[in-house]
């Protein structure tokens, strides 16, 4: 399969996005990659090019750049021509680690929704105590949302539940203020009927923010407003904390040895709430995988966004999503 990676987008492009490629055509032998940007920037960091191409363009959009305008003017730009080369037909999927709204944008107008999808959602897969995560849906696609919207949200994050990570039939929540039925506002009261007369998932029922890093649902739904204000939440109380414990672990001699012979476990913790090893975040309901991986990715993140790409063109994910899509319409 070939993937498009947009070399110029986030903090380290190109070298993180390079080495993150070459990692990843190591590990997979059945993915070819095509990095799309400044030639002249990126062979200083390609040391094997087995089964990569670069597609030079000299074109970029900036983190500064009004998404929508940008993607109508910079035609040639590294992330408009990578989701160009899906539309094409030369790519299976994209990666950016650029500006979210202009890949959104791209993802709209040049990759195009599947149909009988109204609203796509930005998802990424959520850490949570046990390890296993979950699928946070939508996180900042959509400010404004319907129940309609909601349910399809939740079919696709079941779909890709099942044939990413492999959840034989994951539990659905719907994010709320309350696990009671007639809890929340017209939408998730709306929602909630929805959800729970679908036959095309395992709806649980109404899921606490407070719960979702215990693992409450393998699939959680809600409006892009609120799920971007609680994924910011849950990566500033994060950093916030492991700030703290430094703090604490870096006080005085004793708590300094302390911390030495503690640093594997608190090492190992830290990774384990790191979203980014789950891959990026997907823009689901596209007619190909487009993932939007972190703006301050490193070669490992870029490496899962790659692997995260291939599960879903491997495992069918956009068809799975189509086809279910148009049953349920069809009804």
């Amino acid at each position: 399969m070939k993937i498009a990676l947009d070399a110029m987008g986030g903090d380290h492009a190109p070298k993180e996005q390079v080495l993150g490629a070459m990692k990843a055509v190591e590990a997979f032998a059945d993915v070819e990659i095509l990095l799309v940007g400044n030639e002249a920037k990126i062979r200083p960091f390609l040391t094997n090019d087995q089964r990569i191409t670069i597609i030079h363009t000299e074109e970029e959009i900036l983190s500064t750049d009004e998404p929508v305008r940008a993607v109508r003017r910079k035609k040639t730009a590294s992330m408009v021509l990578a989701a160009q080369q899906v539309a094409d037909g030369k790519a299976d999927a994209c990666i950016s680690s650029g500006n979210t709204g202009a890949l959104m944008a791209s993802g709209l107008f040049v990759v195009g929704r599947i149909d009988g999808i109204e609203r796509p959602a930005l998802t990424p897969t959520m850490p949570t105590i046990d390890g296993k995560g979950f699928v946070f849906l939508d996180v900042g696609a959509n400010s404004d949302a319907k129940a309609e919207h909601l349910l399809q949200f939740a079919i696709m994050g079941s779909v890709y539940a099942q044939k990413v990570r492999n959840v034989a039939k994951p539990r659905v929540g719907l994010l709320n203020i309350g696990t009671e039925e007639k809890k929340g506002n017209e939408l998730t009261k709306e929602a909630f009927a929805l959800l729970q007369q679908s036959e095309d998932i395992h709806f649980i029922g109404n899921v606490e923010s407070r719960d979702l890093l215990n693992g409450a649902a393998d699939v959680v739904v809600t409006d892009g407003f609120t799920g971007n204000m609680v994924l910011k939440a849950i990566e500033g109380t994060a950093m916030s904390v492991f700030k703290m414990v430094k703090a604490a672990m870096m006080s005085n001699l004793k708590s300094k040895i302390a911390a030495g012979l503690l640093k594997p476990q608190l090492m190992g913790i830290k990774n384990q709430m790191d979203y980014s090893e789950y891959g990026g975040a997907g823009l689901f309901g596209l007619k190909a995988p487009v993932i939007k991986a972190h703006g301050s990715s490193d070669a490992n993140a870029v490496y899962n966004a790659i692997r995260q790409t291939r599960d879903m063109v491997a495992h069918d994910v956009t068809e799975t999503v189509a086809k279910t899509i148009e049953k349920i319409n069809s009804k």
